[in-house]
């Protein structure tokens, strides 16, 4: 087993009843932020002998994200603590998130002649993932999917058909299930696969990071405030995330223009996007009192800003996961958000750590505010509770998700 400069967890029942780690491999796009954690937490088990193969290295350096509306360099390493290769791309027009931006042909040699116990894809969407099931299925390996599909948005007509017959297709071949959350194992239910086949592996975060960081953090709340230019007196309300139309910041604002004046509030948006200008004139054209923008914020400056927060707000029309919610969740803070972001079914309790309400309805997410910021007691409590649920929902419940699909399926 390869060794990656990290101390191995060992399963003593493991040891007993195997005489070796299942060799996973896992095809990726390409490095994610919020992936490695996992890959990371796998490769510290005995039990897995991993290699993640990439399909570009798209991330790694500066690019430019339009819904920021700027460039972006990740902070923090990608690449660290398990092990991982490049996959050569010959797409003549290379982009990861296009189905023939990712044309990896040496994916099919490589599970032809490596003696991989199951491969593990992220998805259907690319032609490097239908080249590798398609090898896969040909010689009997296992396939896992994982996969961010909640089905809270679906096509319609020609194309929802279209989509259900390749699916049916694919997932007959498909052997494990890797579940994100709730609604991705209901949309596998919807296409009658087995619940044997579906495993729970979380979509998490580096829980350790950003409660270590939370806990280094408490207590300078109003510096925080200070250092931003923010009232350090005044309850903030955050979003956090892409200032573009998907994620509606523009409700959020509405909203906060509709409390009464006499709740003394600031809201904060850290992010940036095409959406920001318009926000700025609402603002000045409304008059409205105590809203900040801080732009965009990298990972290692995130725990600052959850920090100097008392509510966190998520208002999008779609959202597959919305991974900001358990950033938030490991600093103790409230959730509200709209009944299309696919976490809420596992991470928000209404009346317990948050809220949940129509998306669109300015009212409702107004009412939801107000029921929240006005109770410093109440407020308190439900960031409690955050952190007592996101402590259940981490990399190492998803490894536990991982291990027992590969004890499952692997002969």
């Amino acid at each position: 087993m390869r060794e990656v400069g990290r101390e191995v967890v060992k399963d003593p029942m493991f040891v007993a009843e195997n005489t070796r780690p299942y060799r996973l491999a896992i095809l990726a796009s390409h490095p994610i932020q919020y992936h490695v954690p996992l890959y990371r937490a796998l490769a510290k088990r005995s039990e897995i002998d991993l290699t993640v193969l990439f399909c570009s290295n798209f991330g790694l350096k500066a690019y430019h994200d339009r819904n920021f509306g700027q460039d972006v360099k990740w902070d923090i390493p990608l690449l660290d603590g398990y092990h991982n290769e490049f996959l050569p791309n010959v797409s003549p027009r290379p982009n990861p998130s296009r189905f023939w931006g990712l044309i990896n042909p040496v994916i099919v040699q490589r599970l032809r002649k490596e003696n991989f116990d199951a491969v593990w894809l992220h998805g259907w969407a690319l032609a490097s993932n239908c080249m590798a099931w398609v090898t896969a299925a040909s010689r009997h390996l296992p396939i896992f999917i994982r996969g961010e599909t909640n089905g809270m948005t679906e096509p319609v007509g020609l194309k929802r058909i279209a989509k259900r017959i390749l699916l049916k297709k694919f997932f007959k071949h498909v052997t494990g299930f890797l579940a994100i959350g709730t609604n991705n194992a209901n949309f596998y239910r919807s296409y009658n696969v087995s619940e044997k086949r579906i495993f729970m592996t979380p979509y998490s975060i580096d829980n350790a990071f950003f409660i270590g960081r939370s806990q280094e953090l408490e207590g300078q709340k109003r510096i925080l405030k200070e250092k931003e230019g923010i009232p350090p007196d005044l309850p903030v309300i955050l979003f956090c995330g892409k200032l573009y139309d998907v994620k509606r910041p523009m409700d959020i604002l509405q909203a906060f223009a509709l409390l009464d004046r006499s709740l003394r509030a600031s809201l904060v948006f850290v992010g940036d996007g095409p959406l920001r200008a318009e926000m700025e004139r609402f603002v000045v054209q409304r008059r409205v009192a105590n809203v900040h923008f801080l732009g965009f914020r990298n990972q290692q400056e995130l725990p600052r800003c959850y920090a100097l927060a008392d509510l966190l707000v998520l208002s999008s029309a779609s959202e597959t996961w919305g991974i900001v919610l358990n950033e938030a969740m490991c600093s103790k803070l409230p959730l509200i958000v709209s009944d299309r972001v696919g976490a809420a079914a596992d991470l928000v309790r209404n009346g317990v750590n948050g809220f949940v309400y129509p998306m669109g309805n300015i009212e409702a997410l107004a009412d939801c505010i107000t029921r929240v910021i006005t109770n410093d007691v109440v407020r308190d409590e439900m960031g409690q509770r955050s952190l007592e649920i996101i402590k259940r929902w981490g990399p190492e419940e998803s490894v536990k998700g991982v291990l027992s699909c590969l004890s499952a399926v692997v002969n």
